[in-house]
């Protein structure tokens, strides 16, 4: 009776770690993306000679983040 307890609790620890685990990486993903790979792409499509597809993608994504943004 005792060892299903402890596997009960032992399940419940450990899924509010991987829970807050996830929700961690997920944050952090989004931070990389929004500040590193976004602009970097951007830069990447103009030097190719992309400007006509760099443009309309940072005007979009400038406007979702204009709506989105939670401060």
């Amino acid at each position: 009776m005792l060892s299903l307890i402890f596997w009960i609790l032992m399940f419940m620890v450990f899924g509010k770690i991987l829970k807050f685990a996830i929700r961690a990486a997920w944050g952090i993903s989004k931070i990389l993306v929004s500040l590193i790979f976004l602009p970097l792409f951007l830069v990447v499509l103009v030097f190719q000679g992309l400007f006509f597809l760099a443009i309309p993608i940072l005007l979009i994504v400038g406007i979702i983040s204009l709506f989105t943004l939670h401060d």
